[in-house]
């Protein structure tokens, strides 16, 4: 059978029992003793995303128990917590491998948001972490202190160290030393192996003109040594987590076409709007019976469709966050870069014999489709934009700032 990392979907990953179960096991209180290596820190869920080393990010404070957590992390000294991927389907469970945000900066916002938020504070992701058990699961139903777990910080030898109160990494020396080593260094097997896979990718991607795409500039500066530096692995992992999130972005816009021109058609004609007049967005109750059945139809096709690509992207990275070293994360990462390419072949069988003639089935959009478009997206904007309104309110947590899932590794490296 073809290897395939992901082939037990969830359980694939590695996760901790959920929290009720340790409730059930647990002899409560921090334990007399604890395994060798291992420290124990403060555990903040934020969700289902998954972050990776050298990323940077933001998080608005105002829950009481988190606000305490910061307070501690601050008088103590430590200044870091840990983040774990949720599970996706079980409440009060995290995946066994996450990460070290440590906290770079903290401003206090009390006086200016009215006390809603406390702190705006800035970390940086310095290591991977192995979590072995949470010691106070109870505190996750009673919601009156933060989560404290026992795990063990995985210091990677093939890794720099990332230190937080010294930023190295905007020091033009030190960076000039690490890139002069990482250019002398030779690649291996496995990095040469993930380059050309990703070489012929972006070939492809570029064959059949696809809406996401990385530029064919993005080979030559394709990070792949050991590291988080620059030039390290994790850039192009983040890389690749910033390309999935937009292919998914640029496939419910698809999904979205159908209905936009319905929508359109039904505006103009059964409303009188000429195209200077269309509105920037529309209430649900003004639709048609028939235009609100359509919605309906489309959010549940874009569950049904789209969450089993959100998934699989998120778990690709997390299988690549608890791989073993830098030999195995290079592997997966080829795996997943392999398959995009198979897909697109695939994609591109399928288009050349359904299009026209028969030739390659790409074609070139001509003014008018061009305006459709521009409409369209336009709506498309609107749509987003009341989709993430959406997400603020329904958040029950701590906000987070996601600067570290957007395409901020290199702004030449997609079109």
């Amino acid at each position: 059978d073809e290897y395939d990392p992901l082939k037990n979907g969830v359980a694939s990953v590695s996760w901790l029992p959920s929290l009720s179960e340790q409730v059930a096991s647990a002899k409560g209180g921090i334990p007399a003793e604890i395994r060798n290596g291992a420290e124990i820190l403060p555990l903040f869920p934020l969700g289902g995303m998954v972050y990776t080393p050298n990323s940077e990010h933001v998080l608005n404070i105002f829950e009481p128990r988190y606000r305490q957590m910061y307070t501690d992390i601050l008088m103590n000294g430590s200044k870091r917590f840990i983040v774990s991927m949720s599970h996706p389907e079980k409440e009060g469970m995290f995946a066994t491998t996450g990460v070290i945000f440590y906290l770079n900066d903290l401003k206090e916002v009390s006086e200016e948001t009215g006390d809603a938020i406390k702190y705006i504070c800035n970390h940086r992701v310095t290591k991977r972490v192995q979590l072995h058990t949470v010691l106070n699961p109870e505190a996750w139903t009673a919601r009156d202190t933060y989560l404290k777990v026992e795990a063990t910080i995985l210091d990677e030898g093939d890794d720099e160290e990332i230190s937080g109160d010294e930023d190295l990494k905007d020091n033009d020396i030190y960076k000039s030393l690490v890139g002069a080593i990482s250019d002398s260094r030779p690649k291996t097997k496995e990095e040469k192996e993930l380059s050309k896979t990703f070489s012929n990718l972006v070939e492809k991607q570029h064959e059949l003109e696809e809406d996401v795409r990385f530029t064919r500039a993005s080979v030559e500066t394709l990070a792949v040594a050991p590291g988080n530096g620059g030039d390290g692995l994790w850039a192009t992992i983040r890389l690749w987590q910033s390309f999935i999130e937009q292919r998914l972005v640029s496939r419910q816009n698809e999904m979205q076409m159908e209905f936009q021109e319905k929508l359109l058609a039904y505006l103009k004609k059964e409303k009188g709007i000429s195209d200077k007049e269309l509105p920037s967005a529309i209430g649900f109750d003004d639709l048609s019976p028939a235009l609100q059945k359509e919605v309906q139809d489309l959010q549940k096709r874009m569950s049904v469709e789209l969450q089993p690509m959100v998934l699989e992207s998120t778990l690709a990275i997390q299988k690549i966050l608890e791989a073993e070293d830098h030999t195995a994360r290079c592997e997966l990462l080829k795996h997943f870069v392999e398959s995009e390419k198979k897909r697109l072949e695939t994609k591109g069988l399928l288009k050349g014999m359904f299009a026209p003639g028969g030739g390659s089935g790409l074609t070139v959009e001509d003014d008018e489709i061009k305006d459709a478009k521009e409409e369209k997206d336009k709506m498309v904007a609107d749509i987003k934009a009341s989709l993430e309104e959406a997400k603020k309110d329904d958040k029950g947590g701590d906000n987070v700032g996601d600067s570290g899932s957007l395409i901020m590794d290199d702004e030449d490296a997609f079109q």
